[in-house]
């Protein structure tokens, strides 16, 4: 139930001045943390500049999605969507880039949504254009940890999707002013499919996406649904209560409709200027990546062996035990 759920307490912010705030800190931290002090000439991500880019990402991630083969299902893009505006609220496309954090969120919604498939067979989907197979496995099992404490370990995502069937339902159902509620669907799908690179995701109930999706696609279909919604759908609210779900409503459709255009060209300059100011330290492209890599792989190997020892040495141990115990 979204209304007990881990979204709506931890991941529902009260607006969009939260969303900036959040953004904000999250530039400045890497910022300050990067910064040199005897270095005039630093680049650095502006706010601004970051959200383009992570928005460009979320329309490569519906792309990749899209082709991915099996067919995806809507569930995972989804929740794919969700991990990757998530894990960008409170870290910067300076520390990890976007074009490696999607898979990650991508791998780790099929995960969650029981879309069965190896780590083989999802790297077989991304471009040799974007990153090796294998440096897609490694990156993505690498990233893996780091994309779960990011998200709280709260990866449970109420999506519209259940609702916007539950809606179409009813109103086959119960609305005589519509005699096939099924030519709805493609306007409210288009709808949803649209609504995820704004972030009402972030922002309200799934149940009012969804609300919102099935009234743009009726009014596109000069379909009229305020009876059904005032005089059937919410009529067991109360005034204050359906007064905000229409307020919100109305909201949803205003960001939908308000998702400014990506600019290619904008968006080529901002990669440009993030080569620069990128953390080589988790950039998998970089030497010191690598170099990082295999001293952490090194040291795994040197705790296991350590481990190893002790373990041996306890069983030792034990054994002597059991021969002073029971004699020569």
């Amino acid at each position: 139930m979204f209304s007990s759920s881990s979204q709506l307490k931890f991941w529902t912010f009260s607006g969009n001045g939260e969303l900036v705030r959040l953004r904000k800190e999250a530039n400045h931290k890497y910022i300050s943390s990067h910064v040199h002090k005897d270095r005039a000439d630093q680049l650095f991500l502006t706010v601004e500049e970051e959200r383009i880019l992570c928005r460009h990402y979320e329309y490569v991630i519906k792309e990749f999605c899209g082709h991915f083969q099996p067919p995806m299902p809507s569930s995972v893009v989804g929740t794919s969507l969700h991990y990757f505006k998530r894990f960008y609220l409170h870290n910067s496309v300076m520390d990890y880039h976007p074009k490696y954090a999607m898979y990650t969120c991508v791998y780790m919604a099929c995960k969650v949504e029981e879309f069965n498939v190896s780590i083989t067979q999802f790297c077989n989907n991304i471009s040799e254009m974007v990153c090796t197979r294998e440096q897609g496995a490694d990156t993505i099992l690498n990233q893996e940890l780091l994309l779960l404490q990011q998200l709280h370990y709260h990866l449970t995502i109420h999506n519209p999707y259940r609702p916007l069937e539950g809606l179409l339902i009813d109103i086959k159902t119960r609305c005589k002013e519509v005699t096939d509620g099924e030519k709805l669907r493609k306007g409210a799908e288009d709808f949803l499919d649209i609504s995820f690179n704004s972030d009402v995701c972030l922002l309200f109930a799934p149940s009012q996406i969804a609300l919102a999706a099935v009234l743009s696609s009726a009014s596109r279909n000069s379909v009229n649904l305020d009876h059904y919604v005032y005089n059937t759908l919410l009529t067991s609210d109360e005034k204050e209560n359906l007064e905000k779900t229409v307020e919100h409503v109305k909201r949803i459709k205003f960001n939908v409709k308000s998702i400014p255009q990506l600019d290619r060209e904008e968006v080529k300059l901002i990669e440009s200027k993030l080569k620069y100011c990128q953390n080589p330290e988790n950039n998998p492209e970089s030497e010191q990546y690598h170099t990082t890599s295999e001293n952490c792989d090194e040291e795994e190997r040197e705790d296991d062996k350590a481990h190893k020892r002790r373990r041996l040495s306890q069983d030792s141990l034990d054994e002597s035990g059991i021969d002073d115990i029971l004699g020569p």
